[in-house]
C-alpha cells in the first residue's frame, strides 16, 4: 500500500494530516521561520537554510523574507532567481521555476487543491498539480498561479493576474482569469 506522502507526490487523494506529511510540515515551518528572521546581510545563512528546505536552487537564488511553503522539498528554481517579499508557494506537488525568473511582492504559486464535490471534501482529503514556469519569466506582485498550470518562457504575469490556464512563450498575461494581451517583444 502507498504512503500518503507517496499518493501527494503523484497527485492523488490524499490525507494531509497523514504523520508524516504534518512533521514535514512543520520542519518547513521552522525551517521558513528561520529564513525569515535572518538579517539582510546573513547572505551565507540564507543560503544554507535554502540548501537544506528546498529541492534544489541555482546560484544567485534570492528569496525576501517573509517566504512560506507548504513542504520546500518539491520546490526546484534555477539559475538567478529573485522573490520578492511576501512569497507563498504551496508545494504539495512539484513547482520547477526556470533561469532568471522574477517574482513580484506577494505573488502565490498553489499545487494544492481540493474536490469539487462537497461530500469529498467533507472527508478532509485533498490532492495536487505540479506547476512549471519557464526561462526568463516575471510575475508581477499579488500574482497568482494556481495548481496545475505551465508558464512558457519568456512570458510576463501581469499584477494581479490569476493565472487558471497555461500561458505560452513569449506573451503578457492580465486580468482574472489571466488572458493575452500582447506578445512580449523583444527590447520593450
Amino acid at each position: 500500500m502507498r504512503s500518503e506522502k507517496e499518493k501527494m507526490l503523484n497527485g492523488e487523494l490524499y490525507d494531509a494530516m497523514d504523520p508524516e506529511l504534518v512533521s514535514e510540515r512543520e520542519r518547513a515551518r521552522e525551517l521558513t521561520g528561520q529564513y525569515n528572521q535572518t538579517t539582510p546581510d546573513a547572505r551565507e545563512e540564507r543560503r544554507n537554510l535554502l540548501e537544506e528546505l528546498l529541492g534544489s536552487l541555482g546560484d544567485e537564488c534570492y528569496i525576501e523574507p517573509q517566504f512560506r511553503c507548504d513542504y520546500g522539498y518539491n520546490i526546484h528554481v534555477g539559475e538567478k532567481f529573485y522573490a520578492n517579499f511576501d512569497c507563498v508557494i504551496l508545494d504539495v506537488c512539484r513547482v520547477d521555476i526556470g533561469q532568471n525568473c522574477l517574482i513580484g511582492p506577494s505573488v502565490h504559486i498553489y499545487t494544492a487543491t481540493h474536490p469539487l464535490d462537497a461530500d469529498e471534501r467533507i472527508k478532509g482529503q485533498e490532492y495536487g498539480k505540479p506547476v512549471t514556469v519557464g526561462d526568463n519569466v516575471w510575475i508581477g506582485g499579488q500574482a497568482v498561479l494556481n495548481p496545475g498550470v505551465n508558464v512558457g518562457d519568456n512570458a510576463v504575469i501581469s499584477s494581479g493576474a490569476v493565472v487558471t490556464e497555461d500561458v505560452p512563450d513569449n506573451v503578457v498575461v492580465q486580468g482574472n482569469p489571466a488572458t493575452v494581451v500582447k506578445e512580449a517583444e523583444p527590447n520593450q
